[in-house]
């Protein structure tokens, strides 16, 4: 990854040609959404982070090509046959036409310009050795593929190591900031701009931030997209900007998680929680509450008349009330979390037995089990309670969530895509990252029930959906059925039951 700045020397910008460009560049524009975040000082927290141009590699292409015939003509590359088997590696074989004339060179360059060579039956060299060793990087290499900006105009396409440095010459950036592993292509990046006396950018290199669980390389994320792991670059399960968009997290919370982490040369792993924690501090202060019931079990309540009907009101925050409230319905019928209730009572249990009332939150009642109902395989799959008021019974040991009139949801359930720490470790994982897929990464749940406050939901708003976790409405949701990603769950006591 390389980030290209200009400090008012000339325009910015980025650029993508790798077959990801869709997805980096699509119209949910994650730049523009990332920018919503709180800048670190000096920036004011208005600033936006918009860029000042976004430029394309192949908005060079003939400018590109001209500084290679400057550079044949300076005696600083040739028209090499070598195989591409040849050539990789560190220990390539040193080429037999490197010292080829400089005219014969241009007159061959041209020709695979025009498309008279096969691919791989030549590629222009550059004169150099880099810093791991490797002599002679290829500038340009013949590929008879439309590019997805520029068609069937050219066929011979530039490197990175070649297209890196002058580009950023071209436009006029003063800093390339640079993963660690490109410091490698430090010396190709200075030497190519002296080569060819135009001016030369300065390039700085960081350690890559890198999590446990997943993994970040884009040629790795292309893999898990054309397999079918995942859907697309924005799947939740990913920890690309749109994934993590779409999941919910909110941009203030990877501006907070990067800060936390900080810039360092070195090559760091860190803990995908640690994020998770950044994200949960903003939404518990921005995700306003709504509740869900994820694995209903409907419960009647035999003291209420049959056209019972009241309106409750719950605070958006209940932390702060003074943030608002919304209105959901409350009815002779409510549905429960399968797990709030037990037939059997149990050590430590709080909620719902037999012999253990509960209270319902928001609502003012306590409700107690008479009968429990069952269908023909044993399974209960019914509750008929009474109620009474929560001000005259006795405190009961917990509140739990439930819905009433509800609407019918999907919910998408995440876990880490896969099941080992460092999927990319063959020590670890010794048959490849794609061998480590976790085949629980992703639960749907169709038929889940979320209170009525959530109706009018535009896609990605954010909620906590009360002791359940954070939620963000997907991309995915239709006027007849919204759908919603877990973004984060609750920072809850593993040992509480």
């Amino acid at each position: 990854m390389a980030l290209r700045l200009s400090f008012g020397l000339g325009p910015a910008g980025s650029r993508e040609e790798q077959p990801s460009h869709q997805a980096l560049s699509d119209g949910s524009r994650p730049p523009a959404w990332f920018q919503g975040g709180t800048p670190a000082p000096p920036y004011r927290a208005t600033s936006r982070y918009t860029p000042y141009d976004i430029t394309h590699a192949s908005d060079n292409f003939q400018k590109l090509y001209d500084l290679a015939v400057d550079l044949i003509r300076r005696g600083h590359a040739y028209v090499c046959h070598q195989k591409v088997e040849e050539l990789k590696g560190h220990n390539v074989p040193p080429s037999p036409w490197r010292d080829r004339p400089t005219e014969e060179s241009l007159v061959l360059f041209e020709r695979m310009k025009k498309g008279i060579f096969a691919e791989g039956e030549a590629t222009l060299r550059m004169k150099m050795v880099m810093e791991d060793g490797k002599m002679d990087p290829v500038a340009y290499r013949i590929k008879y593929t439309p590019h997805h900006r520029t068609g069937d105009e050219w066929c011979i396409y530039p490197t990175y190591d070649y297209t890196h440095c002058l580009c950023d010459s071209i436009e006029n950036i003063t800093h390339s900031l640079c993963t660690k592993e490109f410091q490698a292509r430090r010396s190709s990046y200075y030497w190519l701009c002296n080569a060819l006396d135009v001016y030369c950018p300065v390039q700085w290199e960081y350690g890559r931030l890198n999590l446990t669980y997943t993994v970040v390389s884009k040629r790795k994320i292309i893999k898990l997209v054309e397999t079918g792991v995942v859907r697309d670059w924005d799947d939740p399960r990913l920890f690309t900007l749109t994934a993590l968009r779409r999941r919910g997290f909110p941009p203030e919370a990877i501006n907070n998680f990067c800060a936390q982490v900080g810039v360092t040369v070195s090559q760091t792993t860190t803990e995908p929680h640690l994020l998770e924690s950044c994200v949960r501090d903003v939404l518990n202060d921005t995700a306003p509450r709504a509740m869900a019931v994820l694995e209903p079990l409907k419960v009647t309540i035999t003291n209420l008349p049959k056209d019972t009907k009241m309106d409750v009101r719950v605070p958006n925050f209940p932390a702060n009330e003074d943030k608002g409230t919304h209105t959901i319905p409350f009815t002779r019928t409510i549905f429960i979390e399968q797990s709030d209730f037990r037939e059997v009572m149990e050590k430590g249990y709080k909620r719902l037995t037999p012999e253990q009332p509960v209270g319902l939150r928001h609502a003012g009642y306590v409700i107690s089990v008479q009968k429990v109902i069952k269908d023909s395989q044993g399974k209960v799959v019914e509750l008929e309670v009474t109620c009474c008021s929560s001000e005259t019974a006795e405190k009961p040991k917990a509140f739990i969530h439930w819905v009433s009139q509800p609407l019918v949801c999907e919910v998408r359930l995440y876990e880490r895509l896969f099941l080992h720490k460092h999927p990319e470790d063959p020590s670890e994982v010794p048959n490849g990252f794609l061998s480590d897929i976790n085949p629980n990464s992703l639960q749907v749940i169709s038929s889940a029930l979320v209170d009525i406050s959530v109706k009018a939901a535009k896609v990605l708003d954010k909620w906590q959906f009360e002791r359940v976790g954070y939620f963000s409405l997907d991309p995915d949701s239709t006027t007849d059925q919204l759908v919603f990603n877990r973004t984060v769950t609750l920072k809850e006591d593993p040992g509480k039951i």
